[in-house]
């Protein structure tokens, strides 16, 4: 592994992105054997923490670092271009750990970021409820035990199941029916990970499902209630799913990105197997990549929707960015504003990216075989397993329903 230069507190954005841009190297030289041979994601863990990268969004409390949202989802991206998995484990992690500033107080908040900062915990779970009215029964329950709870069920996670730190979850109290957003530590013996070793894509989230059997949670580890009624949720709380969202748009794009510009170093270097010049005088020339007029027209086009996508999902980054900063000030019409341009650049970032992914393995000529050599089918399966958390049909919707009729998208916790 290559080292890379460590960062441990710094807000300048260009040491951040020549930090990134290391260890986005770094994980591009072997991302195609780490996704074939599908393993948990210790070492590039690793990676990211010599880095400091998992510490890079840290809320603005006392272990703050000062870099902000815009400059972290740079860093997703970038990473998730070379490895879209890692770029998700990341996305995720930023999200997480700003959970306490979302549902708790400003104190407890303080001082669980601080202790997150020293023992540089890598974040997962989700922040997703139960529905209010669930069919069989709450996946995570709470059962009050002396002035803290037990925690009990099981649920499956995008990630970090077998490399989390510190998990961040959504359960119901057994005895209230409230719903509770609590901190649970993953090495507890009552704890146990089964991973999904054999997904389609995204292969190193470190997916899986895990079980709670009488897994003690304190009192301080419950980061805050969430009111049934959805009128009653602070516009601010309900911004820790938009920004996830957010994030996953940028490993999309990332993904896209990545395979764009991998495509292109293989169409530079020409057909494999011969020159791509003359090969007798007076004999039919083949042209070269650069010459070809519908390979031209081709990448025109795929670089032109990225560019496109790129520029929607900036405009919900830098809206996002200020909702956040506004804090529990944010009001109403802030997050609906916030909620809908989410929404167009995940509608725009998940046709972009499919239609990317798949013209990019016909450029490659890695459809032809079911064991692509060149490996761009990784960029196609990681694309088409992100893009199928969403549905571009509803987002549109809801985008249509805020322009005619004024409509807020509703404040919610689902992602």
């Amino acid at each position: 592994m290559r080292s890379v230069p460590t960062v441990k507190s710094c807000a300048d954005e260009e040491i951040w992105r020549r930090v990134t841009r290391e260890v986005a190297d770094d994980l591009a030289v072997d991302a195609l054997a780490r996704d074939r041979a599908g393993k948990p994601p210790f070492d590039e863990l690793a990676r990211l923490r010599e880095a400091g990268l998992p510490a890079l969004l840290a809320p603005p409390g006392p272990a703050s670092r000062g870099a902000d949202w815009r400059t972290a989802c740079a860093v997703i991206r970038e990473i998730a271009a070379a490895d879209g998995s890692i770029g998700e484990l990341l996305g995720r992690h930023y999200v997480l750990s700003w959970s306490a500033r979302f549902f708790s107080t400003p104190e407890r908040a303080d001082g669980l970021e601080l202790r997150a900062d020293a023992e540089q915990w890598l974040w997962g779970g989700t922040i997703d409820l139960p529905d209010a009215e669930p069919v069989t029964g709450p996946d995570l329950t709470l059962t009050p035990a002396g002035s803290g709870y037990l925690l009990n069920g099981c649920r499956s996670f995008a990630a970090g199941v077998t490399v989390a730190d510190r998990l961040v979850l959504g359960a119901v109290c057994s005895d209230t029916g409230e719903f509770l957003v609590v901190c649970a530590d993953p090495a507890h013996p009552g704890v146990a990970a089964a991973p999904e070793h054999d997904r389609l894509g995204q292969r190193l989230t470190a997916a899986g499902r895990i079980s709670f059997d009488g897994v003690p949670v304190a009192a301080d580890q419950v980061l805050g209630t969430v009111p049934r009624d959805e009128h009653a949720l602070a516009p601010f709380a309900t911004l820790a799913p938009l920004a996830l969202r957010l994030a996953l748009v940028h490993v999309s794009l990332g993904i896209a990105e990545g395979a764009l510009a991998e495509a292109r170093d293989i169409t530079r270097a020409g057909p494999r197997g011969r020159p791509a010049a003359e090969r007798d005088e007076g004999a039919y020339t083949t042209p070269p990549p650069g010459a070809d007029p519908y390979l031209l027209l081709a990448y025109g086009e795929l670089v032109t929707d990225t560019h496109t996508a790129g520029a929607v999902v900036e405009s919900a980054s830098e809206a996002l960015a200020r909702g956040l900063l506004a804090g529990p000030g944010l009001g109403v019409d802030q997050r609906a504003e916030i909620a809908v341009l989410v929404a167009a650049a995940e509608a725009v970032t998940s046709r972009s990216a499919m239609r990317l992914t798949t013209r990019v393995l016909e450029l490659t000529q890695g459809a032809d075989s079911a064991a692509d050599p060149l490996g761009f089918d990784r960029f196609w399966r990681n694309a088409r397993v992100l893009t199928a958390q969403t549905s571009p049909t509803r987002r549109l919707r809801d985008i249509g329903d805020h322009y005619l009729n004024g409509t807020h998208p509703p404040l919610t916790l689902h992602a």
